[in-house]
Order: structure tokens, then sequence, then C-alpha cells
């Protein structure tokens, strides 16, 4: 994805910043520890899930669900942080699909919490599962900013 700014939005931005180009880089580019942290929590929220999945004493087509409605969570968190930021941006994004991303990301929530309200499981399982789910999909989220904002740095050579 190319990144456009008009003339007025750069130049907003650097009379709201009253800096450098050098000193703009350090507020906008993510640090090294805050980009760990994303992939890290990303990458245990993903892995607990799918192993405690892979533990679990559920029958397969359970596991398919639980493992689906995490990708489908994933995907759709990603889609709701493109679209905000693109309308922040003011690159054009349709109320169609900026609707269908909060939609799909808010299903993928009342998909899991009605599996493991109906799952036969023990509370502390249940819950296990809802907080990697939630690891991942914040993590997701947070990775996906911290891509984006290294592709706009570089794109700029900021």
């Amino acid at each position: 994805m190319e990144y456009k700014f008009s003339t007025e939005q750069t130049e907003e931005i650097t009379n709201k910043a009253n800096c450098t180009t050098k000193e703009r880089i350090q507020h906008i580019q993510p640090s090294a520890a805050f980009i760990s942290a994303s992939w890290s929590a990303l990458c245990i929220g993903m892995i607990s899930y799918c192993v405690g999945l892979w533990n679990a004493s559920m029958e397969l087509n359970e596991k398919g669900y639980y493992f689906t409605i995490l990708l489908f969570g994933l995907f759709s968190v990603v889609s709701v942080q493109k679209s905000v930021r693109d309308k922040l941006e003011g690159i054009p994004v349709t109320d169609l699909y900026y609707s269908i991303s909060w939609f799909t990301t808010l299903t993928s929530i009342l998909l899991l919490i009605i599996g493991l309200w109906n799952a036969d499981m023990w509370l502390s399982e249940k819950g296990f599962y809802a907080m990697a789910f939630t690891l991942s999909l914040f993590a997701a989220v947070a990775v996906q900013k911290n891509t984006r904002d290294k592709k706009c740095i570089e794109q700029y050579d900021l």
C-alpha cells in the first residue's frame, strides 16, 4: 500500500511537531522494544492458543472451529486497523468495507464467546482460550501498526 500525504497534512504534521526531520522520526518510528513486544505477544498468543487446541480432548471438528475463529479474528482486526488508519490519514475507505471490518471483528469475538459458553470444558480452560485469543488480536493490531509505521518511514526516507 502506497502512502500519500497531502501537502497540507505534511505541513500540519511538521508545524505541530515543530522539530527537525530526525526528531520527527523518533516520534513516528516505533521503538525496537515495542516492535519486539508486539511480535512476542502475537507469537505467544497464537502458539499458546494452538498448543491448547492440540492438547485438548475435544473432537477434531471442534478444534477446527476454534482454530478458524482465531484466523478469522486475526484477519478481521488487521482489516479494522487498516481501515481506521486509512480514514485518519485521508485515504478513501468505503463505508461498506469499514462496516464489514468491524462486523467481522465483533462476529469473531461473539463466535468465540458462544463456542466457549457451550463448550464442555473447565472454566480455567475457557479463560485460557479467551485470554490467548484476546492477546493475539491485540498483538495483531500492534504488529500491523508497527509494520505500517516502518513502511511509511522507509517510503519517505524520513
